[in-house]
């Protein structure tokens, strides 16, 4: 029998070891991708509320500070205002007290050269009080006016007396307990036109003061009285009272 020959082609399974290295790789690629998928699903309706509230949270955040920017604004606004306010009142109270006593010299002045064509008599025109520190003393000024077209001096004394409270009873204390001894008879005075009198006067530690009642004896003529508030004679704005009577030519 003849024998055959070598066949010219011969067929082999071909399984390279790099076939199979992309196969794995291709399949970890697909695995990558359906992982990936999954957690994107997974973690979107986590990661949106939490986004929605942080931008929220900013907005908050942002709302706050612009309200206490506000709240800075309108505190500065109120003390400049409350500044300002405090400042006119002050000034205002200052105009107040220099026209009143441009009033008070007016009233004077015009008294002193008889500007109402008047002849008037003697005056109490002023009243001050003044207190005398770490002490129960006062000092006092009165002052005494008289029609310069009468044309003669005038003498006489002047003195005080002062009603108020001691414990629940009303007492007034006479110039005698008040006054100086060198002065018991009162303050003298002698002047054609006017004249400013100075005295101190000392009140018991248990005595409230209310109102003065002055009374001014010219000699050879009817007494001038007049009474003032305790609070007015303080600030020396005096105005005529019911009680004052002057002495007439």
């Amino acid at each position: 029998m003849a024998s055959r020959p070598p066949p010219r082609f011969v067929v082999r399974r071909h399984d390279a070891p790099g076939s199979r290295r992309w196969l794995w790789l291709g399949l970890a690629w697909l695995a990558s991708l359906l992982l990936t998928g999954l957690l994107v699903g997974w973690l979107t309706p986590h990661v949106a509320p939490a986004l929605a509230d942080h931008r929220q949270l900013r907005a908050a955040r942002a709302q706050i500070d612009d309200l206490k920017q506000q709240v800075a604004n309108l505190q500065r606004s109120a003390q400049v205002n409350e500044v300002a306010t405090r400042s006119l009142r002050g000034t205002l109270a200052q105009r107040e007290e220099e026209i009143s006593g441009l009033r008070a010299d007016l009233g004077f002045y015009s008294r002193l050269v008889g500007g109402d064509s008047q002849r008037h008599g003697l005056k109490v025109q002023e009243v001050k009080l003044q207190p005398i520190a770490h002490s129960h003393g006062w000092n006092l000024t009165l002052s005494l006016t008289q029609n310069a077209k009468r044309g003669d001096a005038i003498t006489g004394n002047a003195t005080v007396s002062v009603e108020g409270l001691r414990g629940d009873k009303v007492v007034q204390l006479a110039w005698i307990a008040l006054g100086d001894a060198a002065q018991k008879d009162g303050l003298p005075f002698r002047f054609m036109y006017f004249q400013q009198l100075h005295g101190t006067i000392v009140l018991p530690a248990d005595f409230r003061p209310m109102r003065l009642r002055i009374r001014i004896q010219p000699e050879g003529d009817s007494p001038v009285t007049r009474t003032v508030a305790w609070s007015d004679a303080l600030s020396g704005n005096i105005t005529t009272a019911q009680e004052d009577h002057d002495v007439q030519p």
